[in-house]
């Protein structure tokens, strides 16, 4: 054949030139190899120029996204790698290189590369089909990415086991066998990929958290926004925009808050307390009764009330006379009843969700009459404007009904204390 031809001549062609036997061939194995290596590259860059000029111009035009993500993560580069090493591969086996050894220990770390670019295409190829799958709606309630982890360290584990199998002439199965002794130390190294691994499958086929939940973990400092659900970390970036990194295994093994209920509802809870000073409450007499009539949103309940009150006195014939006989109306009963009717005025406050106005447990700091309601948006900003609009108004309105705030220290006491010295 041609190259047997060319193998014998050049040697001979040399030797003729003057050169002994030995320097003839080590001369022109010296430009053999040159001659590989550069006709390599000028491969190499004629793929890549292929690439460039004709699979790129094509993905571009063509309607599907998944072949950008694939020159996105350079699938297609790590590709081209392989056209030189397997130019090099089959050069190497042709009677063109006459020093065995040499070539075959070239062939062995072309055959390592293989396995190498192999991995890494792979790997591409994942980042691409997670990537793609992100572009979806579901995958912020279920995100792959730790998945797609496991699988590439998978796909470097045997990539690993094929080049030691390769190297040491062994096959896969006796080297995984050989492994199984040391199991428990690769438990110990890969205790946290494992831990997180599972933990990871566990939020997201539970439904646990998800990509732009809102969660709250004091332990770790952590209230904000989840960006990423990784293999062993989850990622969230706080409200002050620092960014909080969490074991994935903490969040099945300790407790968090996940807010998303509350966003998918539409509402959100406002849950505060004034405290009204114990002093202040009485029965309503009839100038009281007569002033709250004049306020809208009480003369129709007050009027009802009120009939609802001497009917019940009369047929129990009760003395109206003393105070403490039958049934009244109080001021702090009147103002709670007004607190209902305003809030349900209010278009940024929902009733057909949770709506309390409610006693609590009396303490030494007053009454708490506890507002227990949902605004209609659950955007921050606009949730504490509400909230500061509601206790704005409820702070100024309380005496109209003959009520005190409870503060320490009291007023009165103050001025009590002062006089004293």
């Amino acid at each position: 054949m041609i190259i047997d031809e060319i193998g014998k001549k050049v040697p001979e062609f040399i030797q003729s030139l003057g050169a002994s036997e030995q320097m003839s061939i080590i001369i022109y194995q010296i430009f053999a190899y040159l001659i590989l290596i550069l006709l390599a590259y000028g491969v190499y860059k004629l793929t890549v120029l292929i690439l460039r000029n004709v699979v790129k111009p094509f993905t571009s035009r063509s309607k599907t996204y998944f072949d950008d993500l694939l020159i996105k993560n350079r699938f297609f580069r790590r590709l081209s790698f392989l056209a030189p090493a397997l130019l090099i591969y089959y050069a190497l086996e042709s009677s063109l290189f006459i020093n065995q050894p040499f070539s075959n220990f070239i062939v062995s770390i072309v055959t390592v590369f293989f396995y190498f670019i192999a991995a890494l295409a792979f790997q591409s190829l994942l980042s691409t089909v997670n990537d793609y799958y992100n572009r979806f709606h579901i995958a912020k309630d279920h995100p792959i990415s730790g998945i797609i982890q496991v699988l590439k360290i998978i796909v470097y584990i045997i990539a690993l086991l094929g080049v030691i199998g390769y190297v040491f002439d062994r096959d896969i199965s006796s080297i995984l066998v050989g492994l199984g002794t040391l199991s428990a130390v690769l438990m110990l190294i890969f205790r946290d990929p494992i831990l997180g691994f599972v933990g990871g499958l566990q939020l997201i086929f539970n439904k646990m958290i998800a990509i732009g939940d809102w969660i709250t973990m004091p332990k770790y400092g952590a209230d904000g926004t989840v960006l990423e659900i990784n293999l062993t970390t989850v990622k969230v970036q706080n409200f002050d925009k620092t960014i909080i990194t969490l074991p994935t295994y903490s969040l099945i093994s300790d407790s968090f808050q996940n807010w998303r209920g509350m966003e998918d509802s539409g509402g959100r809870r406002i849950k505060r307390s004034i405290n009204i000073d114990m002093d202040s409450v009485h029965f309503c007499n009839e100038e009281m009764l007569e002033k709250y009539k004049k306020i809208t949103v009480l003369n129709d309940y007050i009027t009802r009330k009120e009939n609802e009150i001497n009917q019940y006195n009369t047929d129990n014939e009760i003395d109206p006379s003393v105070t403490v006989n039958g049934r009244r109306q109080t001021n702090l009963g009147v103002f709670r009843q007004y607190l209902k009717a305003y809030l349900r005025k209010r278009e940024d406050i929902h009733n057909d969700m949770t709506f309390l106005v409610r006693q609590l447990q009396p303490t030494e700091k007053g009454i708490p009459i506890q507002l227990y309601v949902f605004t209609t948006t659950t955007d921050w900003v606009k949730y504490e404007d509400i909230q500061a609009d509601i206790f704005d108004h409820v702070l100024a309105v309380i005496p109209e009904f003959d009520l005190k705030v409870f503060q320490f220290p009291a007023n009165g006491n103050m001025s009590g204390a002062l006089s004293q010295e």
